[in-house]
C-alpha cells in the first residue's frame, strides 16, 4: 500500500517498489532511475516518468558545478548531505515515485543499523551504496580494504537493509562484487563502468569504450545470476551518457534499464541553460543602440540639453 498516513507516495515497502518495477517491464518499458541533487530536478524527473529517484551526496556538488567524483572526497559528511537533500528538497516535492537514499556504508563513525532506521523513518523507500568504494581501485583500494573501510561494509549495509524491508539498488564494478551483493540480498544491481563522459566536467580519456562497457556489464550480470535469478540489472557511467547509449547496452546485454545522474541531471541543465540563454541574447532590443549612444554622450540630447 502507499504511504499509510497520506495514502500516496513515499515510503513504499520493498515489495511495493519491486512490483512497480515489474509493472514497468510488463509494459515493455525500461527501468529508469535518476539522480536528483535538488528539489526542482526531482520534480521534473518525476514528470518525465522515471521509475526511481536516487539521492546522492554527489548531486549537491554536481549541481554546484563540480565533478561527481567530489562526492567521494572529504568535502562533507556524505550521509548527512544525502539526508539533507532528501528531507528538505526532494521528498517534499516528489508526489509518487519511490525515492532512494544514497548511503555511505563505510563511514566508520556510523552505527549502520541506526542510520538505516533514520533513513527509513525519513520516508525513503530504499537505499543505494553511494559513495561507493567499488569504483576505487589500485593501491588506494587496497589500503581501504586493509584499514576497515572495505567494500564488505557495503555488502553488510545491503544485508541490513533487506532485514529492514528497504529496497536496495546497488553499484558494483566487478563480477565478484555483483555476486556478493546478490548474496547480501540486493534487489537491483547497477553495472558501474566508470565516471560519465561528456559535458563541461565529464571525463574524457578516463573512460572505457562501449565494447568494454558491454563486456563488463555482461560479466557482472552473469556473476550475480549464479546466486539469484530475481535481480534487476541496470547500467551506468562511462560512455553510457545518452539514451541511444543506454539502448545499445540493453540491446547487447541482459540489462533492462539505466541509472543516470550526470547524464540526466547535469547534462540536461548544461545544454538547456546554454541554449535558452543564447535565445534570450538573440531577442530584439530596438532601443539598444540609441541608449548606448545616449550613455556615451553623458546623457545629452542632440541639442546639447540634458534629459
Amino acid at each position: 500500500m502507499p504511504n499509510p498516513w497520506t495514502g500516496k507516495g513515499n515510503p513504499y515497502t520493498r515489495a511495493e517498489v519491486i512490483e512497480r518495477l515489474h509493472a514497468a517491464l510488463r509494459r515493455g518499458e525500461p527501468i529508469i532511475a535518476a539522480g536528483a541533487g535538488t528539489g526542482i530536478s526531482a520534480k521534473f524527473i518525476e514528470k518525465g516518468g522515471a521509475d526511481l529517484i536516487i539521492i546522492y551526496n554527489s548531486g549537491r556538488f554536481r549541481m554546484a558545478g563540480h565533478g561527481s567524483t567530489a562526492g567521494l572526497m572529504a568535502y562533507g559528511d556524505a550521509n548527512a548531505v544525502a539526508m539533507d537533500i532528501g528531507e528538505f528538497e526532494v521528498l517534499p516535492v516528489v508526489e509518487e515515485v519511490p525515492v532512494i537514499c544514497g548511503v555511505h556504508a563505510t563511514d566508520p563513525r556510523r552505527r549502520m543499523w541506526h542510520w538505516l532506521l533514520r533513513v527509513k523513518d525519513m520516508g525513503f523507500s530504499g537505499v543505494n551504496n553511494f559513495p561507493t568504494h567499488c569504483i576505487v581501485d589500485g593501491r588506494f583500494r587496497q589500503i581501504l580494504e586493509e584499514t576497515g573501510m572495505s567494500v564488505k561494509k557495503e555488502f553488510e549495509m545491503v544485508a541490513l537493509a533487506r532485514k529492514m524491508d528497504l529496497f536496495s539498488i546497488v553499484y558494483v564494478s566487478r563480477p565478484d562484487e555483483a555476486k556478493a551483493m546478490a548474496e547480501a540480498g540486493a534487489d537491483a544491481i547497477i553495472a558501474h563502468v566508470g565516471t560519465t563522459v561528456g559535458g563541461s566536467i565529464g571525463v574524457r580519456g578516463a573512460s572505457v569504450t562501449m565494447a568494454e562497457a558491454v563486456r563488463r556489464t555482461r560479466a557482472i550480470i552473469a556473476a550475480a545470476r549464479t546466486v539469484r535469478k530475481d535481480l534487476f540489472f541496470l547500467s551506468h557511467g562511462g560512455p553510457i551518457s545518452r539514451p541511444q547509449d543506454a539502448a545499445y547496452i540493453n540491446a547487447h546485454t541482459d540489462a533492462v534499464g539505466f541509472v543516470g545522474a550526470s547524464s540526466l541531471e547535469r547534462l540536461a541543465i548544461e545544454q538547456s541553460l546554454t541554449d535558452l540563454t543564447r535565445r534570450f541574447k538573440r531577442i530584439p532590443a530596438p532601443a539598444a543602440r540609441a541608449f548606448a549612444a545616449l550613455a556615451k554622450g553623458g546623457g545629452r540630447t542632440k541639442r546639447g540639453g540634458k534629459r
